[in-house]
This record gives structure tokens, sequence and C-alpha cells, in this order.
């Protein structure tokens, strides 16, 4: 009879049966060892808890001491919060600006003045929204009266030397105040110059055009804006103001 046939062995001399053998071994092996691993690991973790635990237990006065300075931590931060938030009541009731302040600002921080000025007259959610896609809001308020104003700012390092506002600036307030920011009262304020052309533009639309002159009155003074110009919308609410 002719010899059995025997099965081609691996290089090295083992066949494909005993090295896979081999393979399951070691991967069995490296598993029990990262078992073993995390045993000891979490032994180490349980016995330092217990020792912590064990240590406050018996120095249970440590315990009363960090909630004592916890909790005077949190009232010295409450405080601090009070303190801010009165200062800054103060410093909005009395906020006052000069043109020569407005025309040294950057155009950003002309913004960030108005948004103050609002706050100031007492719209609390005033807020400076300007900047690329603006679609020509630069600063949103709710005055007491329950009105939405819509302000689009227009800075002159110059002052009235600056090129002046005209109608296309006037229009662009006009095409989106109202239905795109559903604003009330819509206004441009600049510390420049106002065209003809656009004031007349202004009231054709209903829009609202605080010049240097009326920028002047509102910002060194202490009245309102919706004071300091003319025919605005009555109030949305009634308040012990209206």
């Amino acid at each position: 009879m002719s010899p059995r046939a025997r099965r081609p062995r691996a290089p090295g001399g083992r066949r494909p049966s005993v090295r896979r053998r081999t393979r399951r071994t070691a991967r069995r092996q490296r598993a029990q060892e990262r078992t073993a691993g995390l045993v000891v690991v979490a032994a180490w973790a349980f016995a330092l808890v217990a020792a912590v635990v064990d240590w406050l237990l018996t120095h249970w006065w440590v315990l009363i001491a960090l909630g004592v300075l916890a909790v005077a931590a949190g009232a010295a931060g409450l405080h601090r919060a009070q303190q801010r938030a009165r200062w800054e009541a103060v410093r909005a009731q009395g906020l006052r600006y000069g043109l020569p302040q407005l025309d040294a600002l950057h155009h950003s921080r002309f913004e960030d003045a108005v948004r103050d000025l609002m706050r100031r007259d007492g719209c609390a959610d005033a807020v400076r929204v300007g900047g690329g896609g603006d679609l020509g809001a630069d600063v949103k308020a709710t005055d007491p009266f329950g009105r939405r104003w819509v302000i689009q700012c227009k800075h002159r390092a110059k002052g009235l030397d600056g090129s002046a506002v005209g109608t296309p600036d006037l229009q662009v307030l006009n095409g989106t105040a109202r239905q795109v920011h559903g604003a009330d009262v819509a206004v441009i304020v600049t510390n420049g110059r106002v065209t003809r052309p656009a004031v007349a533009f202004a009231a054709q639309q209903r829009l609202h055009v605080v010049d240097r002159h009326a920028l002047a009155l509102w910002a060194s003074g202490s009245r309102p804006l919706w004071e300091v110009l003319r025919a605005v919308p009555p109030p949305r609410r009634p308040t012990s103001r209206s």
C-alpha cells in the first residue's frame, strides 16, 4: 500500500493547527495578565478609598471645617456678585458720553456705547449684534414700554468732517429693521452728518435719525432716547411711566 499522505508543514516545521493553538494560548495569557492587572488596580483603589473614609471618620472635624469654608466661599462669591450688580446699576444710571469721547472710539466700541446708553435708559436686554452679516442691525433693545428698537450705528472718526450718512444707508435699515428684526422703532445713529435727502427719506419711511446734535443731547444728558426723538410709536403695554 502507498504511504499515507502527510499534510504540508508550516515554515519552521510546525503545522498550521499547532500555530493557531499557540496564538490562542498567547492571547489567553495576555487577557489573563490584563485581568490580573485590573484586579490589582481595583484592589489598590478600594484600599485607598477605605483608608480615606476611615481617616475622615476619625477626623470628622475636617469635614465640618471644609463645609464651613465652602459656605463662606459661596457667601463671599454671592456678595461680590451682588456688589458688581449694584455697581453696574449705579454706573448705568450715571453713564454720560461727550462727543470727543465718542469721536475717539473704534466703530465697534461706538456700538458698545450705544448699547450701554440704551441700558442706561432702562432697556435691560440691550445687546450689540453688529458685525458681518448683521443685516443692518448693530444694536437691539426692548424699552420699558415694550417697544422693540433696532439701531444701526454709523461712526465717523472725523466727526462732522467725515463722510455723510446718505439715503443708501437708510434704505438698508428700512429694508431689514421691521421685516427681518421685528422693529417697532428703527433708528440710525451717527456722530457725523446726515444728508438732507436721507433725512427726507427717513421721514417718509417712519425711520428715526440721531445725528451729531441729537447724539450729544442723548449721550451727555439723562433723557432716554425716546424723549429725545419725535413721533416715536406709542407704548405696546401700559406702565407706570406711560
